[in-house]
């Protein structure tokens, strides 16, 4: 009994540190019509940390519904899209968006295409000379 405490105990202090988000926001669109094609905009731009290759928008993940209503709970609180993503990657990191910013962590994501290109163009180029 002893050996379950500690695990147990960490289980609930987690727990009760979440933050409970109205599930019926997951897929009921806001009122005001402005406000809902400003989280679905938002929604667009957010990567599923569940499915990695979908958006919020567009995952099934119950994760991605609750990410759904916490981002049209947030906007029907008169929050901006930008605040809302900043406290999402503050949350989740960069990943959780499909354009991170260009930073120490990220250049490489950057550079790799501009690199394999040019490392593609020289091997091309190199083979040809070598057939002449």
């Amino acid at each position: 009994m002893k050996g379950l405490a500690i695990p147990l105990l960490l289980l609930a202090t987690t727990a009760a540190g979440q933050t409970v988000v109205p599930a019926a926001l997951a897929d009921t669109q806001l009122a005001n019509p402005a406000q809902e094609a400003s989280a679905k905009a938002l929604m667009e731009t957010l990567r599923c940390v569940v499915c990695q290759g979908q958006s919020i928008a567009d995952s099934d993940a119950t994760m991605a519904g609750d990410m759904r209503a916490l981002v049209r709970q947030r906007i029907r609180a008169g929050e901006t899209p930008e605040a809302i993503k900043d406290w999402l990657i503050g949350r989740y990191g960069n990943y959780i968006t499909y354009d991170p910013p260009l930073d120490a962590m990220t250049w490489p994501l950057w550079a790799a295409p501009v690199i394999l290109l040019a490392l593609g163009v020289w091997i091309a180029r190199s083979s040809f000379r070598r057939r002449r």
